[in-house]
């Protein structure tokens, strides 16, 4: 949820550099925008998760993995940024539709990749320092399910 605030305020920061308004294909833009910019904070605390899953500490596994998730982030980002360029510097009949939805995408998935690549890590240590894995929950209820078989023998 911290990287569609960032994503939006590039969006519109970019509007307003190119002296454009905010129009309904501007908000076509907001919402491909979104949908693209939250995928980047899931990718670092999903895998987060799935290393403090195997026993990994927490900040190491915050580290790793912004580490290892770097590489898809920006292979995503560039390509993302590339493909908006042909949007921005397009001409002709409609142009307009084309350059306000390129310039939301550049502008906001600039501006997110770059703030989300150093916000998410933090604010994930902030926020989920005192919290367990998110397999915790799992194991403990199969541990409990366990013993209940064993206390239990002719049911189940």
């Amino acid at each position: 949820m911290l990287t569609v605030p960032m994503g939006i305020f590039g969006g519109l920061f970019g509007l307003w550099l190119s002296g454009q308004g905010l129009n309904v294909y501007s908000q076509i833009g907001m919402i491909m925008l979104i949908g693209m910019v939250t995928k980047n904070g899931i990718l670092i605390v999903e895998f987060a998760g799935q290393l403090r899953d195997r026993g990994i500490e927490f900040q190491q596994a915050i580290i790793d993995a912004s580490v290892r998730r770097l590489r898809p982030i920006l292979m995503t980002a560039f390509t993302t940024l590339a493909g908006a360029i042909p949007l921005i510097i397009s001409t002709g009949a409609g142009a307009e539709s084309r350059i306000a939805v390129g310039t939301v995408v550049f502008s906001g998935m600039a501006f997110a990749t770059m703030v989300t690549l150093l916000v998410i890590p933090a604010m994930c240590r902030l926020m989920a320092t005192h919290s367990h894995s998110p397999g915790f929950i799992a194991d403990k209820l199969e541990k409990e399910l366990a013993k209940d078989k064993v206390h239990r023998p002719g049911h189940g």
